[in-house]
């Protein structure tokens, strides 16, 4: 498969959005993963909400670390731009470009391995930091170029293919998201695509780092009785904490609820999220209530998904760091050498 090229042609009659361009003009590469894989729905639920913005699909730019998941930006957006980088060091190089160049929209996608093993730490500073990004983790619990050993969010007491029990504590990367100040944080599950297209959208219309952790089962070693990660175990334990609908400045939608409770979250671009709230008295726009939630949650064996928090007043990497509004990499000479005289001033002012 990794010789066959995708078919350019479109049908003459697929719907276009604003930009003129359709759906498939946000397609990539023809998947290599695993029939069934998880991965491939994320992808597709990406391409949905890419499309559905109207994303200039020059303006984004798609980093990706090791693993099966990071191959996956060569399955979407192909006319991106894109860098996959060593293994667990995606984090980095996602914040060095944003720097250099603040007007680009950043799409980093990594997996359990490359975000809670090696490159736990690289996760960790990119969102303490609120480096402007959305940060999507394709979760399956397990090593899948591997074959299949237990990751870092493995949950403690879940089985493999072959009975081994893990005896090891897991990672929340939500829970550690939220402690560490990320501003949007969410989870969601690859089989629902209803819950994961709003989410990705909200996502990449939030100013600051945005994390989605999203369940994605691998059909080949984790997927199966006793598993914590498999498509059965999610559905049967799946407490969606709020239904989402994203709503964009240009354009009105009118969102017909089942009787219950709308939370109205207007992001910093005008940009609204409508939430319908589904768990009794969760307000995600509190913290501290959010992990409360989580643990609670989760001692008791819940997959908890939605939008877990967000802070509609949250800045950047760039708005701390009081960086200029030009981009770093459009700069001129003279822009980025100010002369003696200046340097002498700011040394002055250090001393």
């Amino acid at each position: 498969m990794t010789y066959i090229t995708k078919p350019q042609l479109h049908h003459p009659r697929l719907v276009e959005n604003a930009l003129g361009k359709t759906r498939r003009d946000y397609e990539g590469s023809v998947s290599t993963l695993c029939a069934g894989c998880g991965h491939d729905s994320i992808s597709a639920a990406i391409i949905q909400a890419a499309y559905e913005l109207d994303l200039p699909p020059h303006r984004v730019a798609k980093l990706s670390g090791i693993g099966c998941s990071s191959k996956t930006p060569d399955y979407f957006l192909g006319a991106s731009h894109g860098f996959n980088t060593v293994h667990g060091r995606m984090p980095s190089v996602l914040t060095g470009a944003n720097l250099a160049n603040r007007d680009l929209i950043y799409l980093g996608v990594s997996g359990d391995g490359d975000s809670a093993s090696i490159g736990f730490g690289q996760f960790a500073h990119a969102i303490r930091r609120g480096v402007n990004m959305t940060y999507i983790v394709e979760n399956n619990g397990v090593y899948g170029l591997t074959k299949g050993q237990f990751s870092a969010t493995s949950d403690k007491g879940s089985k493999s293919k072959k009975g081994v029990v893990n005896h090891d504590s897991a990672i929340d990367l939500v829970s550690v998201a939220l402690q560490l100040g990320a501003t949007f944080v969410a989870r969601s599950f690859s089989g629902d695509k209803a819950q994961l297209v709003p989410l990705i959208k909200a996502a990449l219309s939030h100013q600051g780092s945005a994390f989605i952790d999203c369940i994605s089962p691998c059909i080949q070693f984790n997927n199966h009785a006793g598993s914590t990660k498999s498509f059965d175990y999610v559905r049967d334990h799946n407490e969606a904490v709020n239904t989402l609908d994203f709503v964009v400045p240009r354009e009105a939608i009118h969102v017909d609820y089942e009787p219950g409770t709308n939370t109205l979250v207007t992001q910093h671009d005008g940009s609204v999220l409508n939430l319908h709230k589904l768990a009794e008295h969760y307000d995600p726009t509190d913290r501290i209530s959010a992990m409360a939630y989580l643990a609670g949650r989760q001692a008791q064996g819940e997959v908890v998904t939605g939008l877990l928090y967000v802070d509609p007043r949250a800045t950047d990497l760039h708005e701390g760091l009081e960086t200029v509004e030009t981009p770093l990499n459009q700069l001129t000479d003279a822009e980025l050498i100010p002369g003696s005289k200046v340097l002498e001033r700011l040394n002055a002012s250090l001393r």
